[in-house]
């Protein structure tokens, strides 16, 4: 089956995290990516990540996460010959990303306006921490900055340990899923009208929409969210178990998955207490219920509970390491790690994961191993028309 972004092709002018791993959606659909990067360094992730020795080759353990299949073309554009190549790019581009602050890239002649004047159906995405407009739309902006700044983090750990960061990258993740969207819409978008689209993402934005029920409730309800570590606040029982060996989460929201739990666990009293008989009543006396339950559950292992309680219709999971859900069968038969048994410039293989979807007749993958920094600008300047000594000429000029 044909992909579905198959004979697209994406500039990705962006760096570290959001903006690649819009691109790397991209690229797992089936789009040609070429990753445009700053001569001698590239992609600062190429930097970053837990093996010295990866980083040290430009192959950081971050860069390859989020960029297998691409293609990897340096280019000063600070550089008026560099400007050029790229608008000789996008003259061949349907979609061009970036993730520099609002402004960079019209200050160097090559911003939205500039380009589309080149070419007029191209959909250009910039991806920023705050968006084009608005007071805050020139500051800095990492992971960390939007995850306080949005409340993710007012809402994370408990009353003792809150307010905590999620353990990884969540708005960067948030901001380049909602950008690969976008894109992807505009597309649609343009096969109707013919003309390209500028696309303005704001991790901040994104990040408020993905919270859901804890702003909506304040929105609509006036309800202020409040830190509940492992405890779901729309429901009781639902949250993280102490049992025999190891935490399991449960979600007993329905009353029927509650009365089921309750049988498996042997404590079908519980069901006719008058604190816990009802779902509100459940809420009020959440702490005792949760005393009674661990006692219960202490008399087998997490994965024990977790088999019965699945059995039994209430939902069910065990509290796991990365390492274990990622050697876990259920992830192997999804078949959502790809293994690319050589990367050039990594000197091994390596195993990343692709898309969190697959669709009928084709599944998600980009086809190839994280590009080494500038490993394909010789052969893409020549698909563009560029002799053998223009392109040496570029190179002493310190444009690629």
């Amino acid at each position: 089956m044909r992909r579905p972004l198959e004979g697209i092709r994406v500039l990705d002018l962006t760096n570290v995290l959001a903006g690649p791993f819009c691109s790397f959606q991209l690229a797992l659909a089936g789009a040609e990516v070429i990753k445009v990067e700053v001569p001698g360094t590239g992609d600062l992730a190429r930097q970053l990540g837990a093996d010295p020795a990866l980083n040290q080759r430009l192959m950081g353990a971050s860069f390859m996460a989020q960029n297998a299949g691409k293609r990897s073309v340096t280019l000063n554009l600070k550089q008026a010959s560099g400007r050029r190549v790229l608008e000789r790019l996008v003259e061949t581009a349907d979609v061009l990303v970036e993730n520099f602050r609002p402004g960079a890239m019209a200050r160097l002649g090559v911003g939205c306006d500039e380009l589309a004047r080149v070419n007029p159906a191209l959909i250009y995405c910039a991806i920023s921490g705050f968006g084009s407009d608005g007071p805050m739309r020139d500051n800095p902006a990492y992971d960390q900055i939007i995850q306080g700044l949005s409340g993710v983090m007012s809402v994370t750990g408990n009353a003792e340990t809150g307010p905590l960061r999620t353990g990884f990258p969540v708005c960067d993740t948030i901001g380049g899923i909602t950008a690969a969207f976008a894109i992807t819409s505009a597309l649609l978008a343009r096969q109707q009208t013919g003309r390209g689209a500028f696309i303005d993402v704001s991790m901040l934005d994104a990040t408020l929409v993905s919270m859901g029920w804890v702003v909506s409730n304040y929105l609509i309800a006036g309800e202020q969210a409040r830190p509940m570590g492992n405890d779901n606040f729309t429901a009781s029982p639902s949250g993280a178990f102490r049992t025999r060996d190891g935490l399991l989460n449960i979600a007993a929201n329905k009353q029927e998955q509650f009365e089921a739990l309750c049988r498996v666990v042997g404590l079908p009293d519980l069901t006719g207490d008058p604190r816990f008989a009802r779902r509100a009543d459940r809420l009020s006396h959440r702490a005792a219920l949760t005393v009674e339950l661990e006692a219960a559950l202490a008399s087998r292992s997490a994965a024990e509970w977790e088999a019965l309680l699945n059995l039994a219709g209430v939902p069910a999971g065990r509290v796991l390491s990365i390492p274990e859900i990622l050697a876990h069968p259920q992830i192997a038969e999804q078949g959502l790690l790809r293994r690319i048994d050589e990367v050039p410039g990594a000197g091994r293989g390596i195993s990343v994961t692709t898309a969190g979807f697959r669709m009928s007749g084709w599944r998600p993958d980009a086809g190839g191993p994280p590009p080494r920094l500038g490993e394909h600008t010789d052969e893409v300047l020549r698909s563009l028309g560029f002799a053998d000594d223009e392109i040496a000429g570029l190179r002493r000029e310190g444009a690629i």
